[in-house]
Order: C-alpha cells, then sequence, then structure tokens
C-alpha cells in the first residue's frame, strides 16, 4: 500500500513539472541555439527536475512512514517511542504531537492496567476464600493460594483440569448464593458458593467462590456460649450466694447452745429468703427455657386491623391511640404476633407512665401487593432509650422487676416471619420517646 502511495506521489510530481519543461524545451528549439547549449540546458533542468521530485516525494513519505513505526510500536506495547526533529507551528509538528501525546496517554493506562492486574493478584493470593475461573468447557484456567490449599495441589497440577475431575462441577450448576457441605482434599466442612460469569479475551468464563463458612459459625457459636455462661453464671451466683451465705448463718444459729428466743422467727425468716431467691432462680431458668424453646410459626390468615386494636384494647394503664392505616391481612401466627406487640405496647406504656405521656400505635402497608411489606409502629413520649446498644441483649433489663426476654422473644418471632424489629428514639424534633417499628412480609411467609 506505501509503495503503491509512493509511486503515485512520484508520478504526480513528474507529471506537474513535466509541461514546464517541455516548454523549456520548445523555446529552445525555436531559438535556434546550438545543440550542445540545448541539451546540456535540458540536462540540468531535468536533472534538477528528477531531484525535486524524489525531495518532494521524501518530504512526504518519510514522516508518514515514522508515524506508521510509532503507530506499530505502540500496537506492540512499546509506549516509550516519540517523534522527534519537528518545528513548531506546522500541520506535521501537530500530527507528531498528537502522536506522542497518545503513546503518553496508552503508556499511562498501560501503567495503571499492570498495576491494577499486580493488586488484584495480590488481593486473589492474600485473601482466605478459594477463587476458581472455568472456561467454557469447564477446564480449570485460574486458581488462588487459597483455591489451592482447598484443593491439595498446586496451580499448575490443576490448571487444564474439568470441574468434574476436581470435584468442582457441583459448583457450577445450580443457584447461587447457595449452602454447600463438601469433603475436599484440603478441607472438610460447609462452603458458600458463589457463581459469575464474565469473559477474559472475548472468551466466556465462569467464576466460582467458595467460602468456608464453618469456621465463622463455629466463631459464633463460640461468643454465644461466653455470653450465655456469662449471663447464666451471673443470674445463678446472685441466687446462690444470698442462699449459701443464709444455710451457714441458718446452721450456726441451729448449733447454738441455748439457742436465741427469737431463733425460730429468724429461722423462718432466713427459709423464706432462700425460698424466694430459689423461686426467682426458678422463675430465670424458665424465661432462658422459653427463650431456646420458641415454636416454629402457624401461620393463618391475620387481619392486621382487627389484632392491633385488640391489642391496644389490652392496655389498661394508659389509653393507647390507634392511627388507622389500610385495610391488610397477612399470612402470619397470630398468637405469636399478638405476643410481640402486647410487649411492646406495655413497654410503651411504662414508659409513657414515667412522663404522662401517651402511646400511639398505627400501621401502613399495600393491601395490593405493590408494597411487599407490613410496617406497625409503637411511639411513646417517654424518656427514650437509655441504652440502645443493650435493648435486645438476653435478660438485660432497666426494670425492676423485669426478666430481660420479651424484646428478645419478639425479635426472634419477627425474624421467624421473615420480618424485622427495630427500636431507636424518636427524632428531637418530635419530642421525647421512642418509637418500635415491626416489619413483616404481606405476601405469603
Amino acid at each position: 500500500m506505501t509503495a503503491r502511495f509512493d509511486r503515485r506521489l512520484l508520478g504526480l510530481v513528474l507529471l506537474a513539472g513535466a509541461p514546464a519543461l517541455v516548454t523549456v524545451t520548445i523555446l529552445l528549439w525555436v531559438a535556434s541555439y546550438s545543440t550542445l547549449l540545448t541539451f546540456t540546458v535540458l540536462l540540468f533542468l531535468a536533472l534538477g527536475w528528477l531531484w525535486v521530485a524524489f525531495a518532494a516525494r521524501r518530504l512526504v513519505v518519510r514522516p508518514l512512514r515514522t508515524i506508521g513505526n510509532l503507530l506499530a510500536g505502540l500496537r506492540e506495547g512499546h509506549f516509550t517511542l516519540r517523534a522527534r526533529g519537528t518545528t513548531d507551528g506546522d500541520p506535521l509538528s501537530d500530527v507528531f504531537r498528537e502522536v506522542n501525546a497518545l503513546g503518553g496517554m496508552l503508556q499511562e493506562q498501560r501503567l495503571g492496567a499492570v498495576e491494577a492486574d499486580a493488586l488484584l493478584r495480590r488481593v486473589m493470593e492474600e485473601i482466605d476464600v478459594a477463587v476458581f475461573a472455568f472456561a467454557g468447557d469447564h477446564t480449570l484456567q485460574l486458581a488462588n493460594r487459597a483455591g489451592e490449599q482447598l484443593l491439595g495441589q498446586p496451580v499448575e497440577r490443576l490448571l487444564g483440569r474439568t470441574a468434574e475431575y476436581l470435584g468442582l462441577d457441583g459448583c457450577l450448576r445450580g443457584n447461587t448464593p447457595r449452602m454447600m457441605e463438601q469433603t475436599f482434599l484440603g478441607g472438610i466442612g460447609r462452603w458458600e458458593v458463589r457463581r459469575r460469569s464474565f469473559r477474559q479475551g472475548g472468551l466466556p468464563m465462569e467464576m466460582v467462590v467458595l467460602a468456608d463458612v464453618s469456621r465463622v459459625v463455629r466463631e459464633e457459636e463460640r461468643q454465644a456460649w461466653r455470653r450465655l455462661i456469662r449471663v447464666l453464671s451471673h443470674e445463678i451466683n446472685n441466687s446462690l450466694a444470698p442462699i449459701k451465705s443464709l444455710a451457714g448463718t441458718l446452721a450456726a444459729l441451729l448449733e447454738r447452745s441455748p439457742r436465741p428466743d427469737d431463733c425460730e422467727e429468724d429461722l423462718a425468716r432466713g427459709l423464706e429468703v432462700i425460698a424466694a431467691r430459689a423461686e426467682s432462680l426458678d422463675r430465670f431458668m424458665a424465661a432462658y427455657a422459653r427463650l431456646a424453646k420458641l415454636p416454629a410459626p402457624v401461620l393463618g390468615d391475620v387481619e392486621v386491623e382487627t389484632w392491633v386494636r385488640r391489642v391496644a384494647a389490652l392496655e389498661a394503664r394508659i389509653p393507647v391511640r390507634v392511627e388507622p392505616g389500610p385495610p391488610l391481612t397477612i399470612r402470619a401466627d397470630g398468637d405469636q404476633l399478638d405476643q410481640v406487640l402486647i410487649n411492646l405496647v406495655k413497654n410503651a406504656a411504662d414508659a409513657a407512665l414515667e412522663t404522662g405521656g401517651e402511646v400511639t400505635i398505627g400501621w401502613s402497608g399495600d393491601g395490593d401487593g405493590d408494597v411487599a411489606e407490613l410496617e406497625v409502629w409503637v411511639r411513646d413520649s417517654g424518656p427514650g432509650i437509655a441504652s440502645p446498644t443493650n435493648i435486645f441483649v438476653p435478660f438485660f433489663t432497666t426494670k425492676r422487676n423485669g426478666s430481660g426476654i420479651g424484646l428478645t422473644l419478639s425479635r426472634q418471632v419477627a425474624e421467624a416471619h421473615g420480618g424485622t424489629l427495630t427500636l431507636q428514639n424518636r427524632p428531637a424534633e418530635e419530642g421525647s420517646g421512642c418509637i418500635a417499628n415491626l416489619r413483616l412480609p404481606t405476601n405469603e411467609v
């Protein structure tokens, strides 16, 4: 392509000078100059004409070849090549300047891509989840260090193997994310499987991520056991310590001789205290058993307005104002929802009685299914929540005779129905108090 352009350019330059050479030849011939002079002049003119033609070709073709070489170098990844030897202010300099700018931009992008690739590889090597990439024929194309450890082989032996050979064919089927229990050469446990499709080099690929959730679950279990043992130890010691002290005191009283006149009265009072502490401990253990053995919800049709107004009428200490809402019927366990709303209204009434405030209950949602969530709120104008971080901690209570399991049970019921329960202080512009929000799905659970 360049050679043909080169010849065409030379031909056009020669053609442009041909009329002048022909005209000079005719004039010299008509003027009757000597033959030697005529041929000498024509020879010099012809040589000059050819020199100018070849110089013009070189002047045009050489920069084009330079630009072509620069672009070829950029295409091959040599981003440090630059054009030199140009003068500012002419169009050719502008072309060279733009090509140099393009090379600089591509060099920066290449450097950024290399750094990003190095960072991605470092992250993949350092994360503790196994990452695999499979081609369209389910052959392994990439695996990180956690993947090597999971499969128990170096990556050099894994690449090119099929998913079935590696025991990962199940990860390429089914929905994701999902939980899977499987044994690998480098690990046994429960895994969360995630799969995503992507393209590399124009070819479809499948990325599989396996996260070991067994360790997380075990750690959560250990933390739960620590919290449970701490709570149980605290409550049991609170009951056993006075029982032990009173038992020792009463034993010493019985051993005294002669016994004091009020011995029987002291014995009776001490036994009453021991019985009261034992009864308190029994109530605590019963509350814990109730918290640990919450039954699964038995679903049925629950008309929201009837449910809310029925629970509001149960509170006799303070009037509960019910704000009207849309007609809704949900699928839920009516008895368990009664328990939740009774707890929320009772807590709100306790708070409102401290300040002489009021309690308001209402709900919102869409019975036509446009909004797949029912929200029931209970507002009070009491003093608010003093310790928001502990309100759902089992057996934590600020009430003198509270058990500390009401809100915990309520949240368990909400989550068993696929919903949520949150409590927070009301915004400052609305005044003091707390608002509880119970959210439940309006569709069938």
